[in-house]
C-alpha cells in the first residue's frame, strides 16, 4: 500500500504541496561538499577510466590472438574485461558531464537505465570472479579432470547463467521504483550516478519493500558469490600445502593470485560502499560518493594491471606486442 492511500485527507493534499508526482528528470549534483572542486575530481576519474579502456583492450586482443590462451581461464578474463569496459562506460561519461560541463539532469528512465546497467554489470562481474575461483578449484585440485569438466560448452552456460542471473535480479528493482514510487521529497540526487538507494531514498513513500529487495539481491549475489569463492580458496590451500615439493606448491600457488588480488580489493571496496550508505549515517556524504564511485572505476583499472603483472602468459605475450611496435 503507498504512502498516500494510508494518509488522511489533509496529509494527503500535503503530500502534494510539498513533493514531486512521478518526476521527469532528476539532478545528479555529483559529490556533495565538493562542488567547487569536482572539475579536478574529475582528472583522475577520467585518466582511471582510459586506462582501464586500453588495458582491458589490450587483454581482449591477446586473448583472442593467442589460440594458446583459448582456455577457460583466460575466456572468463576476457569476460571480465569486457564486463569492465561496460560497467565503466555506463558511469563515467555523465559523470564528467557533471564535472566538467555542468550537465546534471538526467531523464527518470534513463536514469533507472543506468542504475540497472550499474548494478548489473556488478553482478556480472562477482559471478566472473566466482566462476574464476572454480575453475581455479577444478585445476588445482582435479587437474585431470579439468579439461573434462571445463568444457567450451559448460564455460558459454556459464557466462549465460551469470548474466541472465544479474540482469533478471536487478530487474524487479527498477519495477518496484516505477510501480511504488510516486511521490519523491525531492528531485536532487546527492550522487555522482544513479544509485538504487540513492534513487529510493528521495521517495515520500514507504520505501521498506525497496529496501528489503535491494539488501536481498546485493546478499544472494555477492554474499553467496563471496561465500563460494571463500570456501574454493581454502580447498585450493589445502590441497596446495599438501604438495611435496615446494616449487609444485609455488606454481600452484602463482596461478591464484592474480585472482585473490581482484577478489579482494572487489568486494573489500563493494562492501563498504554498500554498507556505508545504509547504516553509516555519520560519515560525511563525500567519503560515500568517492568510495562509490572508486569502488566502481578501481576494478577495471586494476583488473589488467593486476593480470598483466601476475600472469606469465599474458605478460609474454604483452611484451612481444610492445616489442613488435618498437621494431617497427
Amino acid at each position: 500500500m503507498s504512502f498516500a492511500c494510508i494518509m488522511r485527507p489533509k496529509d494527503t493534499m500535503s503530500i502534494y504541496n510539498t513533493t514531486v508526482f512521478m518526476p521527469s528528470e532528476f539532478t545528479l549534483i555529483g559529490i556533495p561538499g565538493l562542488e567547487s572542486v569536482q572539475c579536478w575530481v574529475g582528472i583522475p576519474f577520467c585518466a582511471m577510466y582510459l586506462m582501464a579502456m586500453i588495458g582491458n583492450s589490450l587483454l581482449l586482443i591477446i586473448i583472442k590472438s593467442e589460440h594458446s590462451l583459448h582456455q577457460p581461464m583466460y575466456i572468463f578474463l576476457g569476460m571480465l574485461g569486457v564486463t569492465d569496459i561496460a560497467l565503466s562506460t555506463s558511469i563515467v561519461p555523465k559523470m564528467l558531464g557533471i564535472f566538467w560541463f555542468h550537465v546534471p539532469e538526467i531523464h527518470f528512465d534513463c536514469c533507472l537505465l543506468q542504475m540497472w546497467l550499474i548494478h548489473t554489470f556488478q553482478g556480472i562481474e562477482s559471478g566472473i570472479l566466482l566462476a574464476m575461483a572454480l575453475d581455479r578449484y577444478v585445476a588445482i585440485c582435479y587437474p585431470l579432470r579439468h579439461a573434462a569438466i571445463f568444457s567450451h560448452q559448460l564455460v558459454t552456460q556459464i557466462a549465460a547463467m551469470v548474466t541472465l542471473r544479474a540482469a533478471i535480479l536487478v530487474a524487479p528493482c527498477l519495477i518496484l521504483i516505477k510501480i511504488r514510487l510516486q511521490f519523491y521529497h525531492t528531485t536532487v540526487i546527492s550522487h555522482s550516478y544513479c544509485e538504487h538507494m540513492a534513487v529510493v531514498k528521495l521517495a515520500a513513500e514507504n520505501i521498506r519493500v525497496n529496501k528489503i529487495y535491494g539488501l536481498f539481491v546485493a546478499f544472494t549475489v555477492a554474499g553467496l558469490d563471496i561465500v563460494l569463492i571463500t570456501l574454493s580458496y581454502i580447498q585450493i590451500f589445502i590441497t596446495v600445502f599438501r604438495l611435496p615439493q615446494k616449487e609444485a606448491r609455488l606454481k600452484a600457488f602463482n596461478t591464484c593470485v592474480a585472482h585473490i588480488c581482484v577478489f579482494l580489493q572487489f568486494y573489500s571496496l563493494g562492501f563498504f560502499s554498500f554498507f556505508a550508505h545504509r547504516f553509516g549515517s555519520h560519515i560525511p556524504p563525500y567519503i560515500h560518493i568517492l568510495f562509490s564511485s572508486t569502488y566502481l572505476l578501481v576494478p577495471p583499472f586494476l583488473n589488467p594491471l593486476v593480470y598483466g603483472a601476475k600472469t606469465k602468459q599474458i605478460r609474454v605475450h604483452m611484451v612481444k606486442i610492445f616489442c613488435s611496435k618498437n621494431l617497427l
